[in-house]
């Protein structure tokens, strides 16, 4: 057994850092930073049909204009639960009905909300990097039965180190990104 090659595989590990790492981009793209944008109805979901819903599968999101967004129901029946579902998302936004037409006048982000923003942000970029370090964790759990199958110690050095700097290299794209999204937050 000492003779046959054993491998980790890091590509799968490296594969699912990045999933994280989107995961976060998304939750980030979600935060309004006091322009309007579709993608921050991303995480709300509407009780439609009896199954919770993405708004844009009941709905076409559009930004006519930087500090608005609409939603077109194309159910009738369904506008006053997505009026609902805004409201109560915590977002800080007063939706206004016209029909079927829900409008979303983004307003000005005070100091406050800023600031509540910036450690929403440092939450969802906390679970981005336990996320990467389970997955550390389940490469360094790989390693550990790799050495009981016969692998060289040198080899198991070899291969904790390879998958601690992975680890490095995605909790440093977190704490960057996070940055960024803080300075944007707090961008007047």
């Amino acid at each position: 057994m000492a003779d046959e090659e054993i491998e980790i595989d890091t590509d799968d590990l490296e594969r699912r850092m990045e999933g994280a790492m989107s995961a976060l981009r998304t939750e980030f793209a979600s935060l309004r930073t006091g322009r309007a944008s579709a993608s921050m109805l991303d995480p709300i979901t509407v009780e439609a049909y009896g199954q919770p819903t993405p708004i844009n599968q009941v709905g076409t999101v559009n930004v006519p204009e930087p500090r608005m967004v609409t939603i077109n129901v194309w159910d009738k029946s369904m506008v006053n639960a997505v009026e609902k579902a805004i409201r109560e998302s915590g977002l800080g936004i007063n939706p206004q009905l016209n029909g079927t037409i829900i409008m979303l006048p983004i307003p000005e982000l005070n100091e406050e909300r800023r600031r509540e923003l910036t450690r929403v942000a440092a939450q969802y970029a906390e679970h981005g990097r336990v996320a990467i370090r389970n997955v550390r964790r389940d490469g360094m759990d790989q390693i550990k039965k790799a050495k009981a199958a016969g692998m060289s110690e040198d080899d198991v050095k070899l291969w904790e180190t390879e998958v601690q700097d992975l680890t490095n290299k995605f909790i440093g794209a977190v704490d960057k990104a996070l940055e960024s999204k803080q300075s944007e937050i707090m961008q007047v």
